[in-house]
């Protein structure tokens, strides 16, 4: 009398019960090493190579919750480890060897699964599966290396190892100049100066702009220029913005110095404002588009149309009025459009791209676009900020966005920028400042300055002080919210996001 063979239906033998144990098995063990790397070796293997893997990522998932608890508690971690280039170096390393370690874990798993012993197709999932793992694990790994690395490099081109500046009077003062690219010119005439005064413990911020046609006004006392202009930088033909290639032509005074022309912009400026400037930015315009594009674009309020490019050109157009997400180009062209404009109107449309961009960048928009804000960042930007300062002021950054930025602006009517009043302008900026940080300024008693004309805009020529008729509702010119001889309202502002 015979029996059957033992089966869960027909056709399955004991023989296929047991190639689909070792099919689990396999891919059990290949989970494991996703989930647990070094678990499969311990079970199945090479129990010393499993335990050095697993006591290796248990210290390491250890470490990034540490990591992350203290960067949550207390922003200053990240900003530290994401500036420290001997720590980025450190992890880019270790984020590649953990690559390697744990690509070699998938391929031992896979072995241990004795894939010889199963079915063909089971052989192929097994194959297919620790495939993708392996190659999408050991790609994350290295490209975060790769991330880690851009990151050190943008640190290292565009950050310097330059002595840290204490704050003075409890505020950081950074003089932001914009210039033109171009051939042997790069950022030497200035287009624009602001020096941003921040809180150095809230990060509340005060823009002060200062014309590009002031002239007559004082140097640093004690500088080498104050020396050599004792009565103001009164050369004829001269403005501000030409301070720095005139400094270029006299390099012999500034006998030392890696940057004459930027040197003297910042003894300028310290002269007009009173204030000591701790470090500098030079921004190229050209570049700061691509910076732009790589954040998504910005939203600006167009107040009226805003012609992009010169009439002659292809690809001329305007900007349409309303609520608009500009592209890298057309916002170049926002802040710095001339037609029927003058040079303090396009101040005051400069300080609103640069609020919204304060505003509108958010964290995860930066990590989300990292590598190419880093590109842009790194062929736009010129500093004199070290290394060891930048987490400093990336911390005081994401304070002033929940922040109204103030502005103030050394332009007519309030200043006459062809002979300034040097003890009014200082009076102003202190009393900005005391605004700023929440004190009752000290009244100022201004003394009348002589309002611009459209026709000198470019080079202010005084005109005497008019009766000025009853306010009317605010004039829009060139795209900002005033006018030329009553002021713009970015100019002068204690909350610039609303004046924008």
């Amino acid at each position: 009398m015979s029996f059957p063979p033992t089966t869960r239906s027909p056709g399955f033998t004991t023989l296929d019960r047991a190639q689909r144990v070792r099919f689990r098995r396999a891919v059990t063990l290949i989970v494991m090493t996703l989930l647990l790397p070094g678990s499969a070796q311990l079970v199945q293997g090479n129990r010393r190579v499993g335990r050095i893997a697993l006591r290796t990522w248990l210290a390491l998932v250890v470490l990034g919750v540490a990591a992350a608890a203290s960067s949550y508690l207390w922003n200053g971690v990240a900003f530290w480890a994401g500036t420290n280039t001997a720590l980025l170096l450190a992890l880019r390393l270790a984020l590649m060897a953990l690559a390697v370690g744990w690509a070699y874990l998938f391929i031992d798993a896979w072995r241990l699964g004795q894939p010889l012993t199963l079915q063909r197709q089971q052989r192929l999932a097994v194959v297919g599966v620790n495939g993708f793992l392996c190659f999408s694990v050991a790609g994350a790994l290295l490209f975060s290396a790769h991330v880690v690395g851009v990151q050190r490099d943008f640190m290292i081109s565009m950050f310097g190892n330059g002595d840290a500046v204490g704050a003075h009077a409890g505020r950081y003062n950074i003089l932001l100049m914009g210039g033109d690219s171009g051939a042997g010119r790069w950022g030497l005439r200035p287009d624009s100066m602001t020096v941003a005064s921040v809180d150095a413990e809230t990060g509340k911020t005060l823009l002060i702009s200062l014309p590009r046609n002031m002239q007559n006004f004082p140097f640093a006392e004690g500088s080498v220029l104050d020396e050599k202009f004792p009565n103001g930088f009164d050369v004829e033909g001269q403005y501000l913005n030409s301070l720095s290639t005139w400094a270029l032509d006299h390099a012999e005074l500034f006998k030392g110095s890696k940057s004459p022309g930027v040197d003297a912009t910042v003894m300028g400026i310290e002269g007009i404002t009173g204030l000591e400037i701790n470090y500098w930015a030079m921004v190229n315009l050209e570049g700061f588009k691509d910076l732009v594009d790589a954040v998504g674009g910005v939203t600006l309020n167009v107040r009226q149309p805003i012609p992009v490019g010169l009439p002659h050109e292809e690809h001329f157009h305007y900007i349409k009025a309303g609520k608009r997400k500009l592209g890298g180009h057309d916002t170049l062209w926002f802040a710095r459009a001339r037609e029927g404009s003058d040079d303090y109107s396009r101040m005051a449309r400069q300080k609103c791209v640069m609020n919204a961009m304060l505003q509108q960048v958010s964290p995860q928009t930066a990590l989300s676009n990292f590598e190419a804000i880093a590109k842009a960042s790194s062929q736009m930007v010129s500093t004199s900020v070290p290394r060891s300062e930048v987490g400093k002021f990336v911390d005081l950054a994401m304070k002033a966005k929940s922040q109204k930025v103030a502005t103030l602006s050394l332009v007519p009517p309030m200043i006459n920028t062809a002979d300034p009043d040097i003890p009014l302008v200082h009076a102003k900026v202190a009393e900005a400042i005391a605004r700023a940080e929440g004190e009752k300024p000290a009244p100022v008693e201004e003394v009348a300055a002589a309002p611009a004309t459209e026709e000198a805009a470019g080079t202010v020529v005084a005109e005497p002080k008019k009766a000025t008729p009853p306010a009317a509702p605010p004039a829009v010119t060139g795209g900002s919210v005033g006018s030329l001889s009553q002021g713009y309202a970015a100019n002068q502002a204690e909350d610039l996001g609303a004046a924008c």
